[in-house]
């Protein structure tokens, strides 16, 4: 969802799985068989930093003639912001699902045609479901990168096992425990150790999470993002709620972590791609949707940013590495148990109180 700025830690990852590395054979192998036509113009993309390989873009340019204009941002909140705005001029952005569901009531996307998506046959029937969810029909979006938020720690300090959110309020590990600095997976996360839905519309169950978050202040190194990864890479501290993709780059650095999501239940996150209504070259923003879920493309993506593809198709083509890796491909048991974000309305005002008090405790 969302994510910050990927973790680039795993540049040192071995050339064949590409982490962050730029291949060295650019040309055009498409494992769909597809021909681009050269369409010309500009793409202007809003998508989150250190999220596409670089060189699929220039690859694209190559094949259709477009002139891609990437745009990063740093929260799905900025780019509602620039959606919004009257001088609004991206042709396709990646928000996380809460997001969509904002933009869907508010009349603000395009319908994708799935005539000019033909790859969208490799995208998972599984994953296709799940957002549906928040996009009825998969009619104004089609999954991009997906994953969870769960607990990476460093096994040389926590010997038991990770099963529960509780180990966060664990007094030995005082000093030594990241929290996220976002108010849904914070609160979130919560949420779920106390038995609620992370989606909860009850301020008690909100008020409880917040004094939860308040009481554990003594035990945490502090509320982070990119700091807090490699603070995990260099054992400087003994857990972090993280998101799964991070946590890949994070143990492929560090082999002493390792990632778990609690038995309570967490977050499954999606960044899905949208055209929004405002989109000038609506033709190149189909072929580029196109052109990220071919299966050799979606699989290079993927290998390179270490976030986890909706792509089955890729999933095929895939090092055993990613496939039989339960931090990036988890089991069907661990999805049962979690819940993606919903757009909670007017109330998230309620969850912004309570994070404002947290914060300020």
């Amino acid at each position: 969802m969302k994510r910050l700025l990927v973790f680039v830690l795993c540049f040192a990852m071995l050339a064949v799985l590409g982490c962050g590395e730029k291949a060295a054979d650019d040309s055009a192998v498409f494992a769909d068989g597809d021909q681009y036509e050269q369409i010309g113009g500009e793409l202007n993309i809003l998508n989150w930093g250190e999220y596409i390989d670089p060189a699929l873009i220039e690859l694209f340019e190559k094949e259709t003639g477009v002139t891609v204009n990437y745009v990063e941002m740093t929260s799905n909140e900025e780019m509602l912001i620039k959606l919004r705005s009257s001088d609004c001029v991206y042709d396709m952005c990646f928000p996380s699902e809460y997001i969509i569901e904002q933009l869907i009531a508010n009349d603000m996307l395009l319908p994708l045609d799935m005539e000019k998506i033909p790859n969208a046959k490799n995208i998972a029937e599984d994953k296709l479901a799940i957002t549906d969810t928040f996009d009825p029909g998969n009619t104004y979006s089609l999954p991009y990168m997906w994953g969870t938020v769960g607990i990476l720690y460093n096994t040389t300090i926590v010997e038991e096992p990770v099963t529960s959110w509780k180990i966060l309020w664990d007094e030995k590990y005082a000093g030594q425990i990241w929290m996220y600095d976002s108010v849904r997976d914070s609160i979130g996360i919560t949420l779920k150790m106390l038995g609620y839905d992370l989606n909860t519309r009850s301020a008690d169950e909100v008020a409880e999470a917040r004094d939860m978050l308040i009481a554990q202040k003594p035990l945490r190194k502090g509320f982070g993002t990119d700091n807090m990864r490699s603070s995990m890479v260099n054992g400087k501290a003994a857990m972090a709620v993280i998101y799964s993709g991070d946590a890949f780059c994070c143990i492929d650095e560090n082999p002493d972590l390792a990632y778990a999501v609690p038995d309570e239940g967490s977050n499954v996150w999606f960044d899905n791609v949208v055209i929004p209504k405002t989109a000038k070259n609506v033709e190149a923003a189909h072929a580029f949707i196109n052109f990220l879920n071919d299966a050799s493309i979606a699989a290079r993506n993927t290998e390179y940013i270490f976030y986890s593809t909706p792509n089955a198709g890729a999933m095929a083509l895939l090092d055993d590495y990613f496939t039989d890796n339960e931090t990036y491909n988890p089991p069907a048991d661990v999805l049962a148990r979690c819940t993606v974000f919903h757009d909670l309305g007017d109330f998230i005002e309620v969850f912004n109180d309570a994070w404002t008090k947290v914060k300020g405790a």
